[in-house]
């Protein structure tokens, strides 16, 4: 039998929010980090959040499977599992850039149900249940109302492989930086589709994620009542290369710019 997902929300707000916490207030001290590739890393604090996170969940649900960012994978068959990034945004956080977040999601079945992102340093909770809606601490949120992407403020990323891959987005920037009234790069996918669902941005692509980057972002943008979707509008899968997420009302715009893509060779 599924879980009562408004009933689990309270209890993941309640576990993120104390690592979130411990994680700021420890954010100054010295960070201990290493290098996964030329420019993906990771520190100490991305291990010490994903012990918690996975010693917490899995002390309330020892049946649920488990998928996170840092090599972590408990009964991964299981169709109920948690998908975690303990610490999205690590580069800004190793650089004490206060942009940086806690994303934890629960998938069912392939299809996730719930999700919560928390960004401890503004003490910012993004949170949605499917068919609940969504919301920043306890206001409900939606996205923004803009019509025209010559108007529209946006966000995206870079994958870790731009040194060595031609698919690496910078095409695209250029395209919506001409396009867009301007365009932003954060550090954190998660936050970025958090900032889409309530507003401040009004759309985001980005590519080569993994699905611990944007399974929650994903449920609260839709739960906004945006639209999440592949760059040629096919349905958005949380395991795919491709995200394209909008107020809906622009999404066909952002479309247009992302059709012509770019030749691997």
């Amino acid at each position: 039998m599924d879980p009562d997902f408004p009933s689990l929300l309270p209890e993941v707000t309640r576990i993120v929010r104390s690592i979130g916490d411990r994680l700021r207030r420890l954010s100054h001290g010295k960070k201990h980090i290493r290098y996964k590739g030329e420019i993906d890393l990771v520190t100490s604090f991305d291990r010490f959040a994903q012990r918690a996170l996975v010693q917490a969940l899995r002390r309330r649900h020892p049946d649920f499977g488990i998928l996170s960012e840092e090599r972590i994978q408990i009964r991964p068959s299981h169709p109920i599992r948690w998908v975690i990034d303990p610490l999205d945004g690590t580069t800004n956080f190793a650089h004490d850039l206060p942009i940086w977040c806690i994303s934890v999601a629960l998938e069912v079945a392939g299809r996730i149900e719930l999700g919560v992102v928390y960004d401890a340093t503004r003490g910012e909770l993004f949170s949605a249940v499917r068919d609940q809606g969504a919301f920043l601490n306890d206001r409900r949120i939606a996205v923004s109302r803009t019509r025209s992407l010559g108007h529209s403020l946006l966000v995206t990323g870079f994958p870790y492989d731009i040194r060595r891959s031609r698919v690496n987005n910078l095409d695209y920037f250029c395209r919506f930086a001409l396009r867009a009234q301007a365009v932003r790069r954060l550090g954190s996918a998660a936050l970025d589709l958090c900032y889409t669902a309530c507003g401040r941005f009004d759309g985001y692509w980005e590519l080569k994620l993994s699905p611990w980057d944007q399974a929650a972002g994903s449920l609260i943008l839709q739960e906004a009542g945006g639209r999440i979707t592949d760059f040629s509008g096919h349905p958005f899968d949380h395991y795919g290369q491709e995200a394209l997420g909008s107020n809906g009302l622009i999404h066909a715009q952002m479309q247009r710019v992302l059709r012509r893509r770019v030749k691997v060779g």
